[in-house]
């Protein structure tokens, strides 16, 4: 992957392995559990980005 589109890249693939294995591990509904999963991993990642622009994250 080239090295401008890295973060964007491993930060989508981590948010959907992270659905994929929440949806499997939950044992409930699996769309109730990647919805879940993906808003709430989106939302780290998103902070996590906030804070690295404010540089309280490095």
């Amino acid at each position: 992957m080239p090295r401008p589109t890295l973060v964007a890249g491993v930060s989508a693939a981590s948010l959907l392995f992270l659905a994929l294995l929440g949806a499997w591990a939950a044992g409930a509904n699996v769309v109730k559990a990647i919805w879940r999963v993906t808003f709430w991993g989106t939302l780290a990642v998103a902070l996590t980005g906030i804070g690295a622009v404010f540089g309280s994250v490095q």
